[in-house]
């Protein structure tokens, strides 16, 4: 997973005040929990960006000049009104240690029953996932090509290497939906004519003459 870097200082108060006075000066009060002990430290506001801002998630690595932390994003809030960060919590992160973490679900592909007329429903848009922090994925793919219409697509379906999926494995991730503009599945059609032409065939009609042969 890529890695977003936010260079902040360590907050030696975090009083009300002190709080009040780092969000006036334009920067955000964060804490990062998970170690021995809360790491409290503040960054500009403009530091967040890609990191907020975005579909995409990262890890994170606080730099705070003497020391460097690893963690991801676990808490943010914002101002009612104005939508400006007022705070935001990490969760401190080791490499021989996993993680639990909330991966956005990407779909690749173009479905057989949407090219038919139905219509893609993303149920799920992101999947929380455990596994160590250098196998966390950028994103999960799920692959809807062969999808038709009326099918739905679970998590048991989808590919894992070096990470595991924490919903249920019926949990459904989307499916193509009917509409009125589907038509027939033309592969499905075709099998279907192939079949019924198996299970009975006609048999010639025999002409009056043959049959009067047939006789003499």
């Amino acid at each position: 997973m890529k890695s977003i870097t936010i260079k902040g200082s360590q907050r030696e108060s975090v009083g009300k005040k002190a709080t009040k006075a780092l969000r006036n000066a334009g920067m955000v009060p964060c804490v990062v929990y998970g170690g021995k002990e809360p790491i409290s430290f503040s960054a500009e506001e403009i530091a967040f960006k890609n990191l907020v801002y975005t579909p995409d998630v990262h890890t994170v690595v606080v730099d705070l000049g003497g020391s460097k932390v690893q963690a991801i994003l676990q808490d943010i809030q914002f101002h009612p009104v104005t939508d400006r960060i007022l705070h935001i919590d990490f969760y401190q992160i080791f490499d021989d240690k996993e993680v639990m973490m909330e991966i956005p679900v990407r779909t690749t592909g173009n479905a057989r029953g949407v090219r038919n007329g139905g219509t893609l429903r993303i149920v799920t848009r992101k999947l929380r996932v455990k596994a160590l922090p250098e196998n966390l994925p950028d994103f999960i793919e799920a692959d809807i090509t062969e999808m038709k219409i009326g099918a739905k697509m679970y998590t048991k379906s989808i590919e894992t290497d070096n990470f595991k999926i924490m919903h249920p494995e019926n949990t459904v991730i989307c499916q193509v939906r009917t509409s009125r503009t589907a038509v027939v599945d033309e592969v499905e059609e075709e099998e279907t004519e192939t079949a019924e032409g198996a299970e009975g065939e006609e048999v010639p009609a025999i002409e009056t003459d043959d049959v009067a042969a047939v006789k003499d």
